[in-house]
């Protein structure tokens, strides 16, 4: 198994007209792409050329894939696509989601599904694919990522077939617009979101994303002016079933960050951004709380989300969490 590069590629600012990273299988000789930009000192992205979803790494290349995620880079893996079984095929069409939603959810804990719209006797393509999904992707990340197994929770899967692009949605859910991730029902409580994505597109259709600027630049623009809730709050909203956790401090700023970022349209029309293409039959990996990131345009995606502790991390320095509380001079969780 050999590491190569994708093409290199410079940030510009503005969202409209940024350049543009072809994510395509090149040769080269080093094992990381490098963006020196005015936002970053450097934008790791580490591409990894693998087709099993069932691959052994080195020590190196364990430790490497720990150190570009924990720096706010991305994994690539261009060449792993998700093959889907015959059953599997016909669920490639929006109508399998339920009118108004953006995906079908899996839990693998559970095996429950939600948001599919199709008849209970198709559900079991549905059901078999994000399982099979949820344990491929566990399977990689315990080969890659074996540091943080013991301590990782996975998380919900889920299947997105609607057109990101096309998708009609208020401002606080449309992922167009660059955020960081945080999901006002279900806190985190300064735990990681660590998510595996890859593009299953059956006619070869790009997933397009932009990459903004690091999380701490994010913080310290969008953080200032944050007031404290009332004692009691996080309780009530539990009771209340509309979290299902207690919202820490955290979880309060960080969707703060995610609604003022989306809010802002002169943030979004201005912000340092690269645009990057991710082919269909490609895998990627990236921890979505702490990488700003906008969903332009793709089809056809499934998602594998894995929670993991601050304290599991090989550098929780880097983590939001203690970037947040070191801005704001207190513990936040």
């Amino acid at each position: 198994m050999t590491q190569r590069n994708v093409g290199a590629g410079v940030l510009k600012r503005g969202l409209h007209h940024p350049q543009t990273l072809s994510a395509r299988p090149q040769t080269a000789s080093a094992d990381h792409l490098f963006w020196q930009t005015p936002a970053y000192d450097r934008f790791e992205l580490l591409q990894i050329d693998e087709t099993s979803w069932q691959a052994r790494f080195t020590e190196h290349q364990q430790a490497q894939a720990a150190g570009v995620l924990e720096a706010g880079g991305l994994i690539l893996l261009p060449r792993l696509a998700f093959p889907l079984d015959d059953a599997e095929r016909p669920l490639l069409g929006p109508e399998c989601v339920k009118r108004g939603a953006k995906h079908v959810s899996f839990d693998l804990r559970t095996g429950r599904l939600r948001g599919a719209s199709i008849r209970t006797d198709q559900g079991g393509p549905l059901h078999q694919m994000l399982e099979r999904y949820a344990r491929a992707s566990f399977a990689l990340v315990r080969a890659l990522l074996p540091h943080y197994v013991e301590a990782l929770e996975v998380a919900r899967t889920s299947f997105r077939p609607i057109e990101a692009s096309g998708r009609t949605s208020s401002w606080r859910k449309d992922d167009r617009r660059l955020h960081v991730d945080a999901f006002p029902s279900s806190p985190n409580q300064g735990r990681r979101l660590l998510r595996v994505f890859s593009n299953i597109h059956p006619e070869g259709k790009d997933r397009v994303w932009n990459i903004g600027e690091p999380f701490e630049a994010v913080a310290r623009r969008f953080q200032p002016g944050y007031s404290r809730r009332w004692a009691g709050y996080a309780r009530l909203l539990r009771a209340a079933g509309i979290t299902r956790g207690l919202r820490t401090e955290y979880d309060q700023i960080m969707l703060r960050l995610h609604d003022r970022m989306k809010a802002d349209l002169g943030y979004q029309a201005g912000a340092v951004s690269t645009r990057l293409r991710l082919p269909a039959g490609s895998t990627w990996i990236v921890q979505t709380d702490a990488v700003s990131h906008a969903a332009l345009s793709g089809q056809f995606m499934l998602e594998q989300t894995f929670l993991l502790p601050v304290a599991a991390m090989l550098d929780p320095g880097r983590s939001p969490l203690r970037i947040l509380e070191r801005l704001a001079g207190r513990r936040l969780a």
